[in-house]
């Protein structure tokens, strides 16, 4: 027998904060500590997805692999356990536009080589622009040497392999669907690609490979195997493993892989921004620098944190944040429980200093408006369509970001942003305090991973989601097409990829793979503002001003929603800058 011990986090003598070893004895033959022990299709809690389709297209133009069979027997079987019909395909002629629109997702599973025509090619680019889904599985990253969209929709290319050997992947997101059920690391045998480029940067790594764990690896020791990313309008997922028939009769695979069938097909949600610059606060292995304040606590299994009693407050001592900083953090309630996050409150050892002193994100998606999943408690509700279009159910993980600068408070949800609060009241402040996670109570279970944060001077990220103008109407591009030249107007939100705009370092705004562009780059009042190829030119460049306006610095005008009634449809334009409120807008 393997025993594994949990700790549990109480309340001693002084309000000191306990561990107390607890001794849970795992059947004979279970996976050590740090591996799944048991891989359920789903989570028990949840419901089942609603029906869906998927296309697998397997063909090669080059290497073929033999598992390629095995893996379309395992992904039947994944169908058939969780309610979507796999059509599986080596034919290209399948790449049509109106073929295309009845599936979820398309998995390539280990094709090599240019499998595509030009026609089929621009039909899948369509097909991703109006919100599809794409899995790659291990050779997909043979694949299209000379397609400059699919080498971005990959993410990172096969530069060589070494022998097939045993390696450990070491687990960065423990909330995405397709890396949940894994522990910290995962043991495997398989062909461990090297990738001509680096993936981090742009796309959001669920799993790397410890290359001091074998034979062969290129790159430099950071070397991700597994990622996702929302690209051009559409998600990407893609995995390395599975060139052996041997992966596909693994559950722990097999459940890696639906987890990245589901949330490319949309079924389930997560933040697959690209992140860097991150410093844990809480990595799984220890509490250190965490106080309880107040009953209950905290018990410590599996790199999570759970909490129970209440209540109370597991408050981070070790440091008052200070400055502009971006908090990330892992949760999951299993049913309808109640906790938040705490950020801006003194040191204390009473827990209701956090409640009259701080601020609280709360989590309890049945509560009221004012208090419940991404509200400020007591102070703004959130954005609930968005928050609701965001959240995953009981059962599932969801990542919060909460965002401070100065005394703006911002809360992303799975990567979407759901509130935006400034503080004005002169007794609290944003600008410095500690975080804190709330047991509420008995019977309010709720569990927490992965606690990390990047403060003011770290390397920022790109921000991404609506642009809302007048009306609280967004601005959308005209029927989520990505020819030169579509139409930009305004939109009831919807949540569509027509509707995502990425602010980009450059300056430039970016939906469907293209940017916001000023048509010849005019200047005179009423210049059309449209979709474009993304080419550097002043024509594409915006600043966000403090009136809220939005500029075009190379015509010194403004973003301006035409007319003067704004229903769904009005085109946007250059136009002199007024403040009105069909210039106003609020980025990501």
């Amino acid at each position: 027998m393997h025993t594994l011990i949990r700790t549990t986090l109480t309340l001693c003598a002084g309000a000191l904060l306990c561990l107390t070893p607890q001794a849970t004895a795992l059947p004979g033959g279970a996976p050590a500590p740090g591996h799944a022990a048991q891989v359920p299709d789903r989570p028990a809690t949840t419901a089942a997805d609603p029906a869906y389709e998927i296309l697998v297209f397997s063909r090669t133009a080059g290497f073929r692999h033999s598992s390629i069979d095995e893996g379309i027997t395992a992904l039947r079987d994944l169908g058939t356990a969780n309610n979507f019909t796999v059509t599986a395909t080596e034919d290209p002629a399948a790449f049509t536009t109106a073929n295309l629109a009845q599936y979820r997702t398309v998995v390539f599973l280990s094709t090599t080589g240019d499998v595509l025509g030009p026609a089929q090619q621009t039909a899948f680019e369509q097909y991703m622009g109006a919100g599809g889904g794409y899995v790659g599985i291990h050779a997909a990253a043979d694949t299209e040497y000379d397609w400059p969209f699919y080498e971005g929709l990959a993410g990172a290319l096969f530069q060589s392999h070494p022998a097939i050997q045993p390696a450990t992947v070491k687990v960065e997101d423990r909330a995405h669907d397709a890396t949940a059920h894994l522990g910290r690391t995962w043991q495997r045998t398989d062909e461990w690609y090297n990738y001509r480029t680096n993936p981090r940067t742009t796309a959001h790594v669920l799993a790397s490979l410890d290359e001091s764990s074998y034979s062969g690896g290129t790159m430099s020791g950071d070397h991700p195997i597994a990622w996702c990313k929302d690209y051009a309008g559409g998600r990407a997922f893609y995995t390395g493993g599975g060139h052996t028939e041997e992966s596909y009769a693994d559950p722990v695979f097999r459940r890696h892989l639906l987890g990245g069938i589901r949330w490319a097909a949309g079924t389930t949600r997560a933040d697959c921004r690209p992140e860097t610059g991150y410093t844990p606060l809480f990595d799984g292995t220890a509490t250190t620098g965490w106080k309880q304040a107040g009953p209950g606590g905290f018990t410590l299994a599996d790199g999570t944190l759970t909490s129970h009693g209440g209540l109370g407050l597991l408050w981070y001592d070790a440091k008052e944040i200070t400055g502009d900083y971006s908090l990330k953090l892992d949760w999951k309630l299993n049913g309808d429980d109640n906790s938040g996050v705490f950020v801006g409150f003194p040191a204390s050892d009473d827990p209701w200093s956090a409640v009259n002193n701080g601020y609280e994100i709360q989590i309890d998606a049945t509560d009221a408006a004012d208090r419940t999943t991404g509200a400020v408690y007591g102070f703004r509700s959130a954005d609930l369509a968005a928050r609701d279009a965001a959240l995953n159910p009981p059962g599932e993980w969801n990542t919060y970001e909460i965002r401070v600068t100065g005394e703006r408070l911002e809360v992303f949800l799975n990567g979407r942003k759901i509130n935006d609060f400034t503080n004005t009241d002169p007794a609290r402040s944003l600008k410095q305090g500690h975080i804190g996670l709330q047991n509420h109570g008995d019977g309010d279970d709720a569990a927490f991973r992965n606690i990390r944060i990047k403060q003011s001077g770290s390397p920022s990220e790109p921000r991404a989601g609506e642009v809302r103008g007048v009306g609280g109407k967004c601005l959308d591009v005209d029927d989520a097409g990505t020819a030169d030249g579509t139409e930009v107007q305004i939109w009831t939100c919807n949540a569509t990829a027509a509707q995502r705009w990425t602010v980009a370092e450059d300056g430039s705004l970016r939906a469907l793979g293209k940017c916001l562009d000023v048509s010849g780059g005019g200047s005179a009042d009423g210049t059309r503002v449209q979709l474009w190829t993304c080419n550097g030119t002043g024509a594409q460049k915006w600043a966000a001003q403090p009136d809220g306006t939005v500029r075009n610095p190379q015509s010194g005008k403004c973003l301006d929603a035409s007319g003067g009634t704004w229903n769904d449809g009005t085109p946007v334009h250059l136009w002199t800058c007024h403040t009105g409120p069909n210039q106003k807008w609020t980025l990501p």
